[in-house]
């Protein structure tokens, strides 16, 4: 959404009383205070993917991929055990990315173990 959205979305809350006046400025001027990021290539976004230094049973593969989508590791495990025995790729996709992705460095493993939402 862009802002002038977010602002008329703001502005129809106020409208139908969902939101206060002090609610209403105090979420307008969050919004217009939001530095505004630009968006990530693609290419720059899996830069930080990493395998797990915490997370791991083999490679950390899983544990990287969870930090990384938002998605529970044991999907993850689960997702490459299927494809393993639905023909074997899970196990060639699994090795190539134990190979080519980088082990996350210590300071980023501490930061996800003292951070929020570790899970």
């Amino acid at each position: 959404m862009t802002l002038a959205q977010d602002l008329e979305n703001l502005e129809q809350l106020r409208n139908r009383g969902s939101l206060s006046e002090a609610e209403f400025e105090q979420a307008k001027a969050r919004l217009l205070q939001a530095p505004v990021a630009p968006p990530l290539s693609k290419v720059s976004a899996l830069n930080g993917l990493r395998r797990s230094s915490t997370d791991r049973w083999l490679g950390g593969v899983c544990g990287g991929l969870a930090k990384f989508s938002g998605l529970d590791t044991w999907l993850w495990r689960l997702a490459f055990t299927l494809l393993l025995i639905l023909g074997g790729t899970g196990l060639l996709v699994y090795v190539l990315m134990w190979i080519l992705v980088p082990l996350e460095s210590a300071g980023d493993a501490r930061a996800s173990l003292d951070g929020p939402g570790r899970g």
